[in-house]
C-alpha cells in the first residue's frame, strides 16, 4: 500500500512538471534564447560585440518601409479586432415566501388532484425524495389553488413578477436607465403571448422606439446560453451599446395535471425563477463589469429523432399537454456533452492537456485499441463550474464524466436544492452562489454548462474582471450560512 501512494505521488508530479514544461514552452524557449545570447557576448567581450553590430548595414529605405508595414498590420488587426463582450452585473429574481411550496404541500395538492390515480401520486412521491430539491422552493400563485388555475391572465401575472422584479434589480445595481437599453433579448420555452414578452417589457419600461428586441421561445433550459450568444453577435455589429437579456420559464400554463409518468416528472422539478443580465461592449464598462465573454459553443443534435423527441411537448391519451421526458435523456445528454466538449477542448485547455489527450489517441489509434481515452482535466482551465441544475441525475453525471470533485458542483446542486430546476436561469443562481461564498477572485474561469429540449448542450466561458465583493443582496442572501447542506440520497416523506 505504501509503495502504490509513492508510485502515485511521483506520477502526480511527473504530470504536473510535463504541464508546466509544455504550457510555458515558449517563455522557456525565449529565456533559453536570450541567456545564450548573453553568454555569447560575454565570450566576445564589449569591442567585438560593438564591432558586430556596425558591420550590420541598415538602409533607411528598409527601416521605413518596415515601419510603415508594421503600423499598416496592426491597424487593420486592431480595426478587425472584435468588441469584449463585458458582462457588467445581473440579477435573480427572489420568489416571496408565499410561493414556497414545502413537500408536504406539493404532495398534499398532488393527492387532491390525482385523488382517482394513487399510482401516480406515489410516483411523483418516490420523484420529489430522489429528486435533490428542499422545502423551500417556489411554484406560482396559480398552481397553489385547488385545483391549478393555468389561465393566460395568471400565466402573465407569473411573467410580470418574474421579469419585473429581475429588471428592477437589474436597474438598481447597474444604476442602468430604461433609455440606455439598445438591445433587449427575451427567452422563455414553454410560454409564448402575443404581444411577446419582449413586448411586454417595452411597454412596461417606456424603452426606445429602435430597440432592437427579439423574443426567444421552444428553446428549453439552454436558452439562457443561446440568449448570451445572440447577444454577443449584436454586439459585435452594433458598437458603443448595452444589451440586457432576461431568462426565465413561466410555470403557470405548463402544470401537469394528468397521469402520464414521463409527463409527472417536470412536476416535481420545474419552479419559478428568473435572471436579467446586462452585457455591453463599451469600453468604459471594463472597469466595473464583472465578467468578460471568452466563448460561447453551441451543439444540436437534433438531426437525430431520439434526440429531437426526448424532451417534447405533446397531448397524452386524454388530451392534457404536458412535457414529456424520454428515458434514453440522460445517455443523449452524454453525447451531446462529448460533441460539446470536443469543440470546446482546443480553445480553453492549457497545451499540456491537448498534447496529452493528442498523444493517448494516436496510441490507441497505432498501438493498441484498448487503450482507455484520455479524458482532459478541464479542472487546469477552469476554476468554476455552473452546470445546469435539470436535476440530480444531471449534476451526477457530469460530476462524474468530467471527474470534478464535490466542491466543483457545489453551487449547482445548492442551487437544485433551494430553487429547483429554474430552467435557462439556473446558471446565473449557481454563480451568484460562488459569489456570495466569497470565492469569485480576479482572473478566474468560469464555465457554464446548459442542456435543453431540441436536443442542445451549449456552453459559455467567462473570466472574472475584477475580485468581486460578497454581495449583501441576491436571492442567497437569507440563507447562504446555512449552505452549503447535506443532501441525502432519499428524503423519506
Amino acid at each position: 500500500m505504501p509503495s502504490m501512494l509513492q508510485n502515485s505521488s511521483k506520477n502526480k508530479h511527473a504530470k504536473l512538471l510535463f504541464q508546466y514544461f509544455v504550457n510555458h514552452i515558449i517563455t522557456l524557449t525565449f529565456l533559453t534564447i536570450m541567456v545564450c545570447i548573453f553568454i555569447e557576448s560575454l565570450r566576445l567581450g564589449p569591442y567585438e560585440t560593438l564591432n558586430l553590430f556596425n558591420s550590420l548595414e541598415f538602409d533607411i529605405i528598409h527601416i521605413l518601409c518596415s515601419m510603415f508595414l508594421i503600423i499598416f498590420i496592426s491597424t487593420i488587426y486592431l480595426m478587425s479586432k472584435p468588441y469584449t463582450i463585458y458582462l457588467v452585473d445581473y440579477a435573480c429574481f427572489k420568489p416571496p415566501i408565499t410561493c414556497r411550496v414545502p413537500f408536504a404541500t406539493f404532495m398534499e395538492h398532488s393527492r387532491i388532484i390525482l385523488k382517482d390515480n394513487p399510482k401516480s401520486v406515489e410516483f411523483q412521491m418516490r420523484m420529489l425524495e430522489r429528486s435533490g430539491l428542499g422545502e423551500e422552493t417556489s411554484l406560482p400563485p396559480a398552481i397553489h389553488y385547488i385545483p391549478p388555475n393555468p389561465t393566460m391572465e395568471e400565466a402573465r401575472r407569473e411573467a410580470e413578477l418574474v421579469i419585473f422584479s429581475s429588471m428592477d434589480s437589474l436597474f438598481e445595481k447597474t444604476g442602468l436607465k430604461p433609455n440606455n437599453i439598445d438591445i433587449l433579448i427575451v427567452n422563455c420555452s414553454l410560454f409564448s403571448p402575443t404581444p411577446s414578452l419582449s413586448a411586454m417589457v417595452i411597454n412596461k419600461y417606456k424603452l426606445r422606439r429602435n430597440i432592437k428586441s427579439f423574443n426567444l421561445s421552444g428553446m428549453g433550459c439552454s436558452a439562457g446560453l443561446i440568449s448570451i450568444d445572440l447577444a454577443r453577435d449584436l454586439l459585435q455589429v452594433y458598437p458603443n451599446s448595452n444589451a440586457v437579456v432576461v431568462s426565465t420559464e413561466i410555470i403557470t400554463p405548463n402544470y401537469y395535471q394528468g397521469k402520464e409518468r414521463a409527463m409527472l416528472l417536470p412536476n416535481c422539478l420545474f419552479r419559478m425563477g428568473g435572471a436579467a443580465i446586462l452585457l455591453s461592449n463599451k469600453k468604459k464598462e471594463h472597469k466595473r463589469a464583472k465578467y468578460r465573454l471568452l466563448q460561447v459553443v453551441r451543439t444540436h443534435k437534433g438531426a437525430d429523432d431520439k434526440a429531437y423527441r426526448c424532451v417534447f411537448e405533446e397531448e397524452d391519451r386524454e388530451g392534457k399537454v404536458g412535457i414529456s421526458l424520454s428515458k434514453d435523456l440522460m445517455a443523449i445528454a452524454g453525447e451531446a456533452l462529448k460533441s460539446n466538449i470536443t469543440t470546446i477542448g482546443p480553445l480553453v485547455l492549457p497545451a499540456s492537456e491537448q498534447l496529452l489527450f493528442l498523444l493517448t489517441l494516436i496510441g490507441k489509434k497505432v498501438f493498441n485499441p484498448k487503450w482507455k481515452p484520455y479524458i482532459p482535466d478541464f479542472k487546469q482551465a477552469f476554476e468554476h463550474f455552473c452546470i445546469h441544475a435539470g436535476g440530480r441525475a444531471v449534476i451526477d453525471e457530469l460530476q462524474k464524466n468530467l471527474q470534478l470533485s464535490s466542491e466543483h458542483v457545489e453551487a449547482s446542486r445548492m442551487t437544485l436544492h433551494r430553487f429547483g430546476n429554474t430552467s435557462s436561469s439556473s446558471l446565473w443562481y449557481e454563480l451568484n452562489y460562488i459569489e456570495a461564498k466569497g470565492r469569485m477572485k480576479k482572473g478566474d474561469r468560469i464555465w457554464q454548462i446548459a442542456f435543453g429540449s431540441g436536443f442542445k448542450c451549449n456552453s459559455a466561458v467567462w473570466k472574472c474582471n475584477r475580485s468581486i465583493k460578497t454581495p449583501i443582496d441576491g436571492p442567497w442572501e437569507d440563507c447562504i450560512d446555512r449552505y452549503p447542506v447535506h443532501i441525502p440520497e432519499i428524503v423519506r416523506l
